[in-house]
């Protein structure tokens, strides 16, 4: 039988898991699966606990710190427990990025930054219906960040049309990679 997680008792054990500055080696841990516990994080990156929005910017840092990705459900994890939370797209949000050499590096909601190129990649998914382009950037382990409206708007004047997989792509260049935004022959 699982036990109930307790809110308070998962941010101690956050605590004592998280050395200043770093984030936890949440991969190596394999404790318990404790439960699910009724957190969510909305499209926009806000958390919620029990409905209610967690105002407390430190107690969200602490959580992002602990957050893993397991195939495609995300558990926060501490080396005692281990508990499902519920995220709708993206568990951060690419608020923004500045050029700092050959590299963007973005920013998340909750104070990670991140250098794409290979091992932070960028990409972009577009919905089936709309057409609507979704773009995402990996921050860390496999945990990914949507990058935000007016972020990606900053990044399409980044962008240049370069020769990808045999056809001509619109994309951005950094960190000695291209990643492709949409075929070329497709923009007006």
């Amino acid at each position: 039988m699982a036990v109930k997680p307790d809110m308070g008792g998962l941010a101690a054990s956050a605590r004592a898991a998280a050395k200043p500055g770093a984030i936890p080696p949440v991969e190596t841990w394999d404790p318990p699966f404790c439960g699910d516990i009724d957190m969510r994080i909305a499209r926009d990156g806000t958390w919620f606990y029990q409905g209610t929005p967690i105002g407390r910017a430190p107690l969200v840092r602490l959580f992002s710190t602990i957050l893993r990705r397991d195939g495609d459900a995300y558990f926060l994890v501490t080396p005692a427990e281990k508990v499902g939370i519920t995220v709708e797209d993206a568990p951060f949000v690419a608020v923004d990025f500045d050029r700092e050499g050959d590299a963007l590096v973005f920013v998340t909601n909750v104070g990670d930054r991140a250098a794409a190129g290979p091992d932070h990649p960028i990409r972009v998914t577009r919905d089936a219906e709309t057409g609507e382009p979704a773009p995402y950037v990996l921050i860390r382990r496999n945990l990914e960040a949507l990058i935000d409206r007016k972020s990606f708007y900053r990044l399409i004047d980044e962008g240049e049309t370069r020769a990808h997989d045999g056809a001509q792509w619109f994309g951005v260049a950094s960190g000695g990679a291209f990643f492709p935004i949409a075929p070329a022959d497709g923009l007006e």
